[in-house]
């Protein structure tokens, strides 16, 4: 890939993903130092997004940042000051697809306006996290407003193969490192390059004065469309995709001090 030049200057929007980007992975917490930066450039005029995986942020992180977007689900969610102006779902038809597998012991987890659906192997309990979250029977789950389904086994690469292969256009991630054991699944379109597109348009900002920041598979999508990407972290295979890379979320906020507005 032939690595872009870093926008500089107005208008301009920074996309960030989140686990692993703006908190390191497995602690929802924001460094101290980058809530400030970012009020700062948001002051500015800068325009921030979350672009992530989850459903939903960790409770607080939205009154510490001031975003002007933000994708969920992988890009099949997306709101702008408030209003929706993006959200995908399964049909029912697609949805019985992405449940055909033939994985014994799976650990499934699928999500519907914000509540966590759990179908565990028999005799496992939730994790604490999983608890926290209230979560129902996948049983449970209205049928038309399925947004991301969650595998996790050790076999989950030879379904991701089939499901990259359906007709539906799916969006998978995972099955492979760090994430082997691990594959998300989401409706067609709902990916980050797309959630980043809509925004930049939603926000007034070219794409080309775009930067992404991410640290996953699930990013490469964002960093192939955006003007500029930048990967936290050292996972081999974003190389290919990212301009330059910091190494971690505690790098972010000497990274943004230094950009030029």
């Amino acid at each position: 890939m032939t690595r872009r030049e870093r926008p500089h200057g107005l208008p301009l929007l920074l996309a960030f993903d989140f686990d692993g980007t703006l908190v390191p992975d497995g602690r929802p917490e924001l460094p101290a130092d980058l809530p400030p930066v970012l009020r700062r450039l948001s002051a500015q005029g800068v325009k921030l997004a979350a672009i992530t995986g989850r459903d939903v942020l960790p409770p607080g992180i939205e009154d510490q940042i001031p975003f002007d977007g933000m994708a969920t689900q992988n890009g099949g969610h997306v709101e702008v000051g408030g209003e929706v102006c993006q959200a995908l779902y399964f049909t029912d038809e697609e949805l019985e697809a992405v449940l055909a597998h033939s994985l014994e012991g799976v650990r499934l987890m699928m999500f519907s306006g914000g509540q966590m659906y759990v179908d565990l192997p028999e005799g496992e309990v939730p994790t604490t996290q999983q608890l926290a979250r209230n979560p129902r029977p996948t049983a449970e789950i209205p049928r038309g407003r399925v947004q991301k389904v969650n595998f996790f086994h050790e076999g989950v690469a030879g379904h991701a193969a089939q499901l990259r292969s359906h007709q539906a256009g799916f969006t998978v991630t995972g099955t492979q490192p760090p994430y082997i054991h691990m594959m998300t699944v989401t409706p067609a379109g709902a990916h980050k390059g797309a959630a980043i597109e809509l925004l930049a348009r939603e926000l007034g900002v070219p794409l080309s004065r775009t930067i992404a920041f991410g640290d996953s598979d699930n990013d490469i999508a964002m960093f192939e469309v955006a003007g500029y990407a930048v990967q936290s972290g050292d996972l081999p295979l974003l190389d290919a995709h990212a301009d330059e890379s910091i190494s971690g979320p505690e790098a972010l906020a000497a990274w943004l001090e230094a950009l030029k507005v």
